[in-house]
């Protein structure tokens, strides 16, 4: 019988399975790494504001509480925006005619709240309740970075929920001590700022230290990466 094809065919056909799979394998990964590129997640991306509105001089500079423009951050899902009448409570006495303050001046007069433009913005079918983070020792930082080093608001964390899970599985690192002992009365008290503190670093032992809270906490670990502890 007369052969049709070439003994070269074969070599030929081992080499494109090979790579068809390595192929395959690359496009994998590209679009693994590509769906986590800040491209995709706005991750590191300084948003656009109506004012703009710098975190590092309020918050570094001027030392100005978290909670002062976010109100409802530890008794609510929702963090809270700031009111123009919160801006105004400083800027009706400083910076009175900077051209830069103009949109707030306006929404002053005319009663029209200041449209800002939402950074950590989550699907609608997502909760997250802030109040449940920072009630249980989750610093702001550990999910919005050093907002004191950002002269203009981004992310730097990618908000999928990869990053969610990875904490919900392991929330050890990321939890304060709320009770701490006062250095002069040598007793415990209760630390209502720790979750607000810019300059928190987890010490040494946080390992451990991360344990104990979560049992003191009573955070379950299968609760945490339950579907309808977020989707709900």
């Amino acid at each position: 019988m007369a052969q049709i094809f070439h003994p070269s065919i074969n070599t030929i056909a081992k080499a494109s399975i090979f790579g068809a799979v390595f192929i395959a394998a690359a496009a994998g990964w590209f679009i693994w790494e590509f769906s986590r590129s800040p491209y995709v997640t706005q991750a590191y991306v300084p948003r656009e504001q109506p004012v703009q509105f710098s975190h590092e001089h309020h918050v570094a500079g001027l030392g100005i509480d978290c909670r002062y423009c976010h109100t409802t951050v530890e008794k609510s899902s929702f963090a809270g925006l700031p009111a123009t009448k919160t801006c105004m409570s400083c800027h009706s006495q400083v910076w009175t005619n900077a051209a830069l303050l103009q949109p707030v001046r306006d929404s002053w007069k005319s009663g029209q709240p200041i449209k800002w433009t939402r950074v950590h913005d989550l699907a609608d079918f997502v909760h997250f309740p802030h109040d449940v983070h920072v009630n249980r020792g989750v610093g702001c930082t550990s999910c919005h970075g050093q907002v004191n080093e950002m002269p203009l608001m981004w992310k730097t964390k990618s908000l999928q929920m990869s990053w969610c899970l990875e904490c919900h599985r392991n929330p050890a690192p990321h939890l304060r001590e709320k009770w701490v002992t006062d250095k002069e009365t040598k007793k415990s008290k209760y630390d209502y700022d720790i979750a607000f503190k810019m300059d928190w670093h987890p010490p040494l032992d946080q390992s451990e230290r991360g344990k104990l809270l979560m049992e003191k906490y009573k955070i379950n670990t299968y609760q945490l990466t339950n579907c309808s502890m977020c989707h709900y």
